[in-house]
């Protein structure tokens, strides 16, 4: 049985890849600073309590146990981490970064998948959809620091290109009951109040978490050959609209008014907004109005050969 350890898994993107591991038969290693119920009690589970800069912890995880995955979701944004990525954040990243994939090469990991996001790309102005090859230019604190990750990853591989390395970039998650993404889209971030410009029908890339976990889980068992290492993009088939996400709301949770508002009005107010506010560059949800104009669109054609991508914001569980 082959052991997979998961950096972050007690968190809501960690815990739902622990689940999928276990039910394909692997033995899973969960690390994270604080634990969860969602697997405690399950076979082949355990928790090794570990805060990113926690080298003795990480250490003997690796030694002790003859580990062929690291999936390495720490610091990933879902419900461990706030809207706003701090400096202290962005350095606890770099710090876990420099230690765990050298412990991992020095115990002949086979595998390392890192988990990290489309916003490292510069989104083009066009409707072009956004390919592996695309220019890279982070910009909130976010991105810097998963692109960090990235980089530090791809050091380390030099010296080991024995070694499958895949880097995932996937857009922002949701599921049936995580919400917080979906909403980020209708809400106005001056008031908090909801809207939708015009009839709702610009769309936003996000990406199921139950269509993440299928794709892990498809390019674990399928891959052998480091000649599929690299990068990934993984999100869902379609864009969600912004009247889906009203929709989808209202169905499965509460939902209060929406605004209507004309969309030359709504957009030139957000604009103006965003333009000299600071949270652009800090806030990993911010409302991006190049990208609801242009309705780009992530290129999973690459990941698509693993992965169906079944899950969307109207089956998702």
């Amino acid at each position: 049985m082959d052991t997979v350890v998961v950096t972050g898994g007690c968190g809501l993107i960690g815990q739902h890849i622990c689940s999928g591991l276990l039910k394909k038969g692997f033995a899973v290693i969960a690390v994270d600073k604080e634990p969860g119920i969602y697997n405690e009690g399950k076979l082949n589970y355990s928790f090794v309590q570990a805060a990113p800069t926690d080298k003795d912890e990480y250490a003997e995880i690796f030694e002790k146990n003859e580990v062929s995955v690291l999936i390495h979701a720490a610091c990933t944004v879902d419900n461990d981490l706030g809207p706003i990525i701090t400096e202290k954040e962005m350095n606890e990243s770099k710090n876990c970064d420099k230690f765990i994939y050298r412990y991992a090469m020095d115990e002949k990991v086979k595998k390392v998948i890192l988990l990290s996001t489309d916003q490292v790309y510069d989104f083009p102005k066009t409707r072009e959809p956004i390919r592996e090859s695309n220019e890279l230019k982070p910009v909130t604190n976010y991105a810097q620091m998963k692109h960090a990750s990235e980089k530090a990853l791809v050091a380390e591989m030099k010296h080991h290109p024995e070694v499958i390395c895949c880097i995932v970039r996937y857009s922002p998650v949701y599921t049936k009951n995580y919400t917080e993404n979906l909403m980020a889209k209708i809400t106005d971030p001056k008031d908090g109040s909801n809207f939708v410009s015009g009839k709702g029908q610009y769309g936003f890339q996000f990406c199921c978490v139950h269509n993440l976990v299928d794709f892990l889980l498809c390019y674990i068992k399928s891959v052998d050959d480091v000649s599929c290492a690299g990068v990934y993009n993984v999100s869902d088939k379609l864009l969600t609209t912004a009247a889906d996400i009203i929709a989808f709301m209202r169905e499965n949770h509460r939902l209060g008014a929406v605004l209507q508002k004309s969309s030359g009005g709504a957009l030139s107010k957000l604009k103006g907004l965003f333009s000299s506010s600071k949270d652009e560059k800090t806030n990993y949800r911010y409302l991006d109005m190049s990208k609801l104009e242009n309705n780009n669109i992530l290129d999973n054609t690459k990941a698509a050969k693993y992965c169906s991508f079944r899950w969307n914001v109207q089956n998702t569980k």
